[in-house]
């Protein structure tokens, strides 16, 4: 009898084109699959919660497999898993699910963060966007909260990509600093290709002055890729959180 799984993840996407199987290209899901095939005696094709693009970072990120083989002890199962994949991918956490659950269809919420690093750092070249002129975070925070609420967000999709539609809810988009970074933090129920970095790369030019707060407003209802800043680069990137609802997880 098949049985469903859920694998909490997280990896470091620096040196991957991103989470989705390509054909000429090293990805998160290809070393995954590969890696329970080992265990599972099988062909495994796993489902991700979210698609991340080439070079952004996971801190939770779900993915579900099916298996006629049931994994018996989830820690041993994780130790072998770990000790076959390479050091930028781990498995947090084992969780049994029933078939209706889903790892991105079931999904309620997703919180991404994007890293900006005001001053020159070796150590956080993989981890932030190195960007120095100054930035005016209380412009960029009045200016994110045009982006709450259901919008068309096609403005923020990049243009080549496959969705039935392009509205998003966001419940939470704002700016903080500490002593080292500053950093955005972005929750909705989905997200398009690009979006996230496309609305940082033009919120920075919000905050550099560049654009208005009232423009960046107009620049949603646009609708008009064009209208945006271009994108961020990926490795200030962050998926931070996946929500489910609670019975999702009621097998364990």
């Amino acid at each position: 009898m098949m049985k469903r799984y859920f694998l909490e993840i997280s990896y470091n996407g620096t040196h991957y084109a991103g989470s989705q199987k390509q054909h000429n290209a090293i990805t998160v899901q290809e070393v995954l699959n590969q890696k329970l095939q080992i265990l599972l005696k099988h062909e495994v094709e796993t489902v991700f919660s979210s698609r991340t693009d080439a070079g952004v970072h996971c801190k939770q990120q779900f993915i579900h497999v099916d298996t006629p083989n049931p994994i018996e002890d989830y820690g041993k199962f994780r130790y072998a898993l770990n000790s076959l994949l390479p050091a930028d991918i781990a498995i947090n956490r084992i969780f049994e699910v029933d078939f209706r659950a889903h790892a991105r269809f079931s999904a309620i919420r997703r919180t991404y963060q994007y890293h900006i690093c005001p001053y020159k750092n070796p150590f956080s070249l993989q981890s932030s966007w190195q960007f120095f002129p100054k930035l005016c975070l209380e412009s960029m925070n009045k200016a994110s909260q045009f982006l709450l609420g259901e919008h068309d967000f096609r403005t923020f999709c990049k243009v080549r990509t496959h969705t039935s539609h392009f509205l998003c809810n966001i419940t939470n988009a704002k700016w903080e600093q500490n002593e080292e970074e500053i950093i955005f933090t972005i929750t909705s129920n989905r997200f398009l290709r690009g979006m996230v970095r496309l609305i940082v790369g033009t919120l920075v030019d919000v905050g550099r002055n560049k654009i208005s707060v009232e423009d960046f407003q107009k620049i949603i209802t646009s609708r008009d890729v064009k209208k945006s800043s271009g994108a961020a680069p990926p490795q200030g990137l962050f998926l931070c959180l996946v929500e489910y609802p609670p019975q999702i997880f009621e097998r364990n």
